[in-house]
């Protein structure tokens, strides 16, 4: 079995571009689907020896090597690297604690990850900068026929792919956005939009998924639905409100605009000023005046404004491991707060010059 040794600080992603349609708005766009292997018992019930065969399986049958996927074994990673990634969006928290066996593929210029031995099998993750879902899941579904190819997936002729959680059975497939609605929350209609998204069976997840908080006004959407629909009708379904909800914020962004114009400029300019100056700065305080920054960039309110790219990088770089990867030391929360503030004076600093 192959292993690529890589920088795990040095390793990017595809979403962090800010390139693709509508990237002022929609961050990024991912599609996952959960697959399980005929044969075997789910991870959750699976002996070492069981995880270990899944995970040559999966090895022998994907490229792996230098220029093509880089495969880490989880366990060979320690506690810092494996929250980089977290941060990241290359794995999830749950793959980090199901460590023994399991293990990422990553192929960067794809914008693809292939989780082993999570609560599935496998987790095919594709993601990207900006609303691109059709690209996403043909990404994903070409490596997933890849994979089919050589073997056999667990699959009922009724209820289609069987995964460990009831609620992926069916198609496997959650398709997700991550939106910026900045506007729509300054203007109080974000209850509204929120409380309809999840009336037409999607869900409203924060940064990190599910369990975790909204934080500076980005917002996931993804279905909730996996049985009874194909692929096509659950990627249109979300395709379909993310227009209708890119629209909102676009109305709620130029009425904001025509009404508090010197208002969203001084607001923005505070932020750009806070982020470039302060010698402390919070997490949840870099969150929130990002956002301003950004929507400061998107309504031309900044002379000389960081890039999307920029901003989006700034959004993993400032987190707690991210961060100590960076100083290559464990760092308290107060002397992380010093850092972040100076990680952020000097990368916006750095970019206004250019």
């Amino acid at each position: 079995m192959a292993i690529v040794s890589l920088n795990i600080e040095n390793i990017s992603h595809r979403w962090m571009e800010g390139r693709g349609p509508e990237a002022e708005i929609v961050i990024s766009s991912r599609v996952r689907l959960a697959r399980n292997f005929q044969g075997y018992p789910f991870p959750y019930l699976a002996t070492d020896q069981q995880a270990v065969e899944i995970m040559e399986l999966v090895s022998g049958i994907l490229p792996v090597g230098e220029g093509e996927f880089a495969l880490f074994k989880v366990a060979d990673l320690d506690s810092l690297d494996r929250q980089v990634l977290v941060e990241k969006h290359l794995i999830s928290p749950l793959l980090v604690k199901e460590a023994r066996s399991s293990a990422v593929l990553l192929r960067e210029e794809e914008g693809i990850s292939i989780m082993v031995n999570e609560e599935d099998h496998l987790r095919i993750q594709c993601l990207f900068s900006g609303l691109q879902l059709d690209k996403a899941w043909d990404t994903a579904n070409k490596y997933d026929n890849l994979l089919e190819k050589h073997t056999n997936y667990a699959f009922h002729e009724d209820w289609g792919y069987l995964t460990s959680c009831p609620t992926n059975v069916g198609t496997g497939l959650r398709a997700s956005v991550m939106v910026h609605l900045p506007a729509l929350v300054l203007s109080k209609q974000i209850n509204r939009i929120l409380s309809a998204i999840s009336q037409v069976g999607l869900a409203v997840r924060g940064f990190y998924g599910e369990g975790t908080e909204v934080a500076g006004n980005l917002i996931q959407i993804s279905n909730q639905i996996t049985l009874g629909q194909s692929e096509g009708e659950i990627l249109q379904n979300l395709y379909g409100v993310t227009r209708q909800i890119i629209e909102q914020e676009q109305k709620a962004r130029q009425k904001l605009l025509n009404e508090k114009r010197d208002q969203l400029g001084d607001r923005a300019g505070r932020a750009l000023g806070i982020l470039t100056h302060a010698r402390l700065m919070s997490s949840e305080e870099a969150m929130g005046l990002l956002s301003d920054l950004r929507l400061g960039t998107d309504l031309r309110l900044i002379e000389n404004p960081p890039g999307y790219q920029a901003l989006n990088e700034l959004l993993v770089l400032t987190r707690p491991a991210s961060l100590q990867k960076a100083t290559g030391k464990k760092l308290s929360s107060g002397d992380r707060d010093a850092v972040r503030a100076r990680l952020l004076r000097e990368r916006l600093k750095m970019k206004k010059e250019e």
